[in-house]
């Protein structure tokens, strides 16, 4: 069994759709749990013992699904009736594991945009965040790449994405700061320019930031 992965194309922080290379999800799968079995060794626990023989494995698997976006079809529709207002999603659920410390980080994403010839699905706005957000990451980075993705697709008058999270490398560990929550955005576009377009993007999201 093989699968495409999907790599940083380097270009306005956008990722490439088309595959790179493909790399066997048994061999993968299999070097994982040998790694995870070392880390573990290394970090003084025995791996023998009835409690972690099988955590190689569920670690590994784990990873693998969360670092995996799922292939999805980016549906778009003429604009018809000419629409150019706002169209938001708010609070769409995300999680993503931090780079730097392989921890998790996770809240909610609000992805706006203001249509140009093309209309999207609405779910595909979800699913573009998922895309970006099953790999490690940063969140600034993300919001970049969300942005960038829906402007290279749709072509807008405008994009916005704000992303609310709260990261468990800064919660768990070091500063341990429960509960505090980290807040990137990206305009561009009218979004980016006009002042009067960007309020409505608060207004139909009251509680994001100002």
């Amino acid at each position: 069994m093989s699968q495409a992965i999907l790599h940083d194309d380097g270009a306005e922080g956008a990722r490439s759709v088309a595959a790179l290379h493909v790399v066997d999800i048994n061999d993968q799968q299999s070097r994982a749990e040998n790694a995870v079995a070392e880390l573990l060794t290394a970090l003084g626990r025995d791996v023998t013992s009835e409690h972690l023989a099988d955590t190689p494995r569920r670690v590994a698997a784990s990873l693998l699904e969360m670092l995996t976006p799922r292939d999805f079809a980016m549906t778009t529709f003429p604009n018809d009736e000419n629409y150019r207002e706002l169209v938001l999603v708010r609070d769409i659920p995300f999680h993503s594991l931090c780079e730097h410390h392989l921890l998790p980080f996770r809240g909610v994403a609000h992805v706006g945009y203001v249509p140009g010839d093309r209309l999207v699905g609405l779910s595909k706005l979800a699913r573009v965040v998922e895309l970006f957000s099953r790999d490690l990451q940063v969140q600034e980075r993300l919001t970049q790449q969300i942005s960038a993705y829906l402007t290279e697709q749709l072509a807008p008058r405008g994009v916005g994405v704000v992303l609310e999270a709260e990261h468990l490398c800064m919660t768990m560990r070091g500063a341990q700061s429960a509960g505090a929550t980290t807040t990137t955005t990206a305009f561009t576009g009218v979004l980016a320019k006009d002042n009067a377009m960007r309020r409505q993007f608060r207004l139909a999201g009251a509680d994001l930031p100002a």
